[in-house]
């Protein structure tokens, strides 16, 4: 009935400088480990940051310092020469796949981003006719991989989370869904890689979102 959608890696490109960053760093370990992936390594050590961060995010917001923190942090960014997360595009086929999927289900976003930044994005795009609802930090006390975030956009839509597919890049989206009693479907578009994915209870993984239209009735 419903598909959530997350945003960075998902439908919009990501950037993945720190992935790099940290699989550099690591990479002289494979001296004493040949068999070690640094690359892998760097993915998943980015996806538990992530992990701890949204929650640290959801504290912030409460307290009134989260604005402050995400200005830092982009200005910390440009000052590194680094795209900042409204610098990135959508991903190729997104527009495509978002055109055949809003004519036969609700579409929602549910993403960490703020949602000046979120919606300003989506409208630049001319996106924002596909979704009914976005839901951002701000809708909620807990984020992802917390299940409210999942189940607010489902009340939004007026959805039985039973009845929602949620597609995302990390294993911190698929875990939010897995946990509000929704559809999870992976993508290798973004740092999650397939064993994350599979070992947070993906039911199907697929390499960009795009492929999502394969799976899917559309009339």
């Amino acid at each position: 009935d419903a598909i959530l959608f997350d945003l960075d890696g998902t439908l919009v490109e990501t950037d993945d400088h720190w992935s790099r960053v940290i699989a550099d760093r690591l990479a002289p370990l494979k001296r004493l480990f040949p068999r070690l992936d640094a690359d892998l390594l760097g993915r998943r050590l980015l996806m538990g940051i992530e992990t701890g961060a949204n929650y640290l995010l959801s504290v912030l917001e409460h307290l009134g310092l989260d604005t402050g923190f995400f200005g830092l942090a982009d200005r910390l960014r440009r000052s590194k020469g680094l795209a900042t997360r409204g610098d990135h595009a959508f991903i190729e086929g997104s527009e495509a796949l978002l055109g055949a999927l809003s004519d036969n289900y609700k579409l929602a976003i549910v993403t960490t981003r703020a949602r000046p930044e979120a919606c300003a994005f989506i409208k630049r795009e001319g996106f924002g006719r596909f979704f009914a609802v976005v839901i951002t930090r701000e809708d909620v006390l807990f984020m992802k991989p917390h299940p409210q975030p999942v189940r607010k956009a489902a009340a939004r839509l007026g959805v039985a989370p039973g009845r929602c597919l949620m597609v995302g890049d990390t294993g911190v989206d698929i875990r939010s869904a897995r946990r509000a009693g929704a559809y999870a479907v992976g993508v290798l578009s973004g740092v999650g890689a397939r064993p994350e994915l599979e070992r947070a209870g993906a039911h199907l993984i697929l390499g960009r979102a795009s492929q999502l239209l394969d799976h899917l009735r559309i009339s």
